[in-house]
This record gives structure tokens, C-alpha cells and sequence, in this order.
């Protein structure tokens, strides 16, 4: 993650338990918990409308905040889980991580392919199937990266783009240790189904053998 960590404001929420949870909502927040480090846990609360709008930004699960509550001493943390209604789909509860910069973590970065016009597979009018649209990397806190960036560039049809192919941020690695695959130019179906045929063709003509 390049550039300044972001600020995340907060507020401390008196009392825990269900019964608190529900007055925090009934007063347009959402209760959130921040555990880990050295420290209690820590309850706070958000305004519906500050976490909601964090949310549709994007990355609010693989992005390191500063962490600012009236009281307390600003902190690192990232987002480990936010509850949703099940229903309505909208926030009901997160819980936040205490960090140090020098920490390691596994977080899942998403993936975004570039130069798709310069990719001679997907001219002939190849498909680029997307196997992984993110990949679960371990990454230091402090550098955590908001994307990886994978070049199309001079792909033909049939090439097929692994993890080893990657140029992956400095001191990031993958959690999965094999060389997987992250997406492939294919032949569009229609091209595959006619050289299926002409296959099937060629081996009914084939002479017998005496």
C-alpha cells in the first residue's frame, strides 16, 4: 500500500453485549471491536454513513489505517471481518487489528490486467479467462500493495499466466506454495468446437492399418 496510511476516525463505545450493540445501531452506528497487540480490546463505533461509504470505496479488508479515538493513542489497524445483515446486505458489526508496521499478515490483493489491446491472442479474437481475480499474499503491514498489476502485453493464444510469471511487490509472497495459475488466453468456443471436429474428421479418414 503506496503513500500515506489513511485516517479511520472512531468513536468509544461504553458498554458490551448484544443489548449495547443494539443501542449503537438504533443510534445510526455501527459497533466495531479492536483487539490484538498489547492492549485490551477495545469497543468503538462508527456513523452508518463514514463505514458504508468506506466500504463501497473498495479494499477496506486489505487497506492499514490509522486508527484515531478520542482518549487513545492513534494505532494501525486492519479489517478482519465486517457482519452484515443477511437480508439487506448492509454493515452490522467489524472487528479491526491492532498492527505494528513491521508486522506480517495474509491478505487476498486484487489482481488487474493491463494492455489487453496489445495481447496478439486476444486480437485473433482469443477470451482471457481470469482463473484468480485476487491472490492471498503475506505482506508486511506497513507496505501492503493496493493491487497487483499483470501486462498482456505480446500474449498469444494458449499462453497460460502462473504466480512464477508475477513480479510481486518486495517482501510479498504467495500463501500457496505451488506455481498457480492466475488466468490464460483460450480460444473463443467456437474456434475450440471446429478443431474438436476437424480432429474427430481426420480420424475417421485415417486409412486402416492392414
Amino acid at each position: 500500500m503506496a503513500g500515506e496510511i489513511p485516517d479511520l476516525e472512531a468513536l468509544e463505545r461504553s458498554g458490551t453485549g448484544k443489548g449495547a450493540a443494539r443501542q449503537a445501531r438504533r443510534e445510526g452506528m455501527v459497533p466495531g471491536i479492536v483487539f490484538g497487540g498489547d492492549a485490551d480490546p477495545l469497543p468503538i463505533q462508527m456513523p452508518f454513513n463514514a463505514l458504508l461509504k468506506r466500504l463501497k470505496a473498495g479494499q477496506f479488508k486489505s487497506t492499514l489505517f490509522n486508527l484515531k479515538v478520542d482518549g487513545h493513542d492513534d494505532v494501525r489497524v486492519i479489517c478482519r471481518d465486517v457482519q452484515r445483515d443477511v437480508v439487506k446486505d448492509l454493515p452490522t458489526h467489524f472487528d479491526l487489528m491492532r498492527l505494528r508496521r513491521t508486522s506480517k499478515i495474509n491478505l487476498f490483493i486484487p489482481v488487474e490486467f493491463i494492455n489487453e489491446e496489445k495481447a496478439p491472442g486476444l486480437k485473433k479474437g482469443g477470451v482471457l479467462t481470469i482463473v484468480r481475480n485476487e491472490i492471498e499474499l503475506r505482506v508486511t503491514a506497513g507496505d501492503i500493495p493496493e493491487k497487483i498489476v499483470i501486462d498482456l502485453e505480446g500474449l498469444d493464444m494458449g499462453e497460460v499466466i502462473h504466480i512464477s510469471d508475477v513480479t510481486l511487490p518486495q517482501g510479498a509472497k504467495p500463501t500457496i506454495d505451488r506455481d498457480f495459475v492466475i488466468a490464460n488466453i483460450s480460444a473463443p468456443r467456437g474456434l475450440r468446437a471446429d478443431d474438436a471436429e476437424e480432429g474427430e474428421e481426420g480420424e475417421e479418414e485415417a486409412p486402416a492399418e492392414e
